[in-house]
């Protein structure tokens, strides 16, 4: 077993968290408890960090693609889904988002919790900074993401993305909307402090 490692839990599941790892927190287990996928779904996990999202939708998804820039995350990841016995369904690779998919690979769901808060990324470049650092709007993750998951999703798929109110929530609907989905805060828990986390799902307009 590796130091600093913390234990999670969400509903019947157990996670541990590596040291280097992204701790799931508010906007994780928000997800989390809206994730709605349906028997036969094939997911992708875009910045999988300790697997939360990808192992949850593997209990009932026919497989999940699980992708992290951190090559920690996707070690973690991986032994989260052994741990929760999804690991047959689930598929690991360490990548900057869309970075190792075929342009064919379509997905009924893509799911993303972005790095969405408005710091520099250069102040904290180290792994865990990676995972929540989203440049000086809070958006230059979020953009890329955006502009490239349309190509990835089949026609009636459907893309979650959480952000937060301080990396404008007007603007995600925006540009989802210029990449042909039709985007809606689907819900939202308010924070202590000064921010709201959002979670955004976005489908096909046809």
């Amino acid at each position: 077993m590796h130091s600093h490692i913390k234990k999670v839990f969400f509903e019947d599941y157990v996670f541990y968290v590596w040291e280097n790892v992204y701790e799931p927190a508010e906007d994780s287990f928000l997800f989390a408890e809206r994730l709605a996928v349906s028997m036969n779904d094939s997911v992708l996990d875009v910045g999988t960090g300790c697997g939360i999202l990808g192992v949850t939708a593997a209990a009932k998804a026919a497989k999940v693609v699980a992708v992290d820039i951190n090559p920690s995350a996707v070690r973690c990841a991986k032994e989260n889904a052994e741990l929760n016995g999804v690991a047959v369904k689930m598929f690991f690779v360490q990548s900057d988002l869309f970075a190792p998919l075929r342009s064919e690979e379509k997905f009924d769901l893509i799911l993303f919790n972005a790095p969405y808060v408005p710091v520099d990324v250069a102040e904290d470049d180290s792994w865990l900074g990676r995972a929540w650092a989203g440049g000086t709007s809070g958006r230059q993750i979020m953009d890329s993401f955006i502009c490239e998951s349309p190509k990835y999703l089949r026609r009636d798929g459907r893309v979650f993305l959480m952000q937060s109110t301080l990396s404008d929530v007007e603007e995600t609907l925006r540009r989802f909307a210029k990449s042909g989905l039709k985007a809606s805060v689907v819900a939202e828990r308010a924070l202590p402090f000064f921010e709201t986390v959002v979670l955004v799902k976005a489908e096909r307009l046809s």
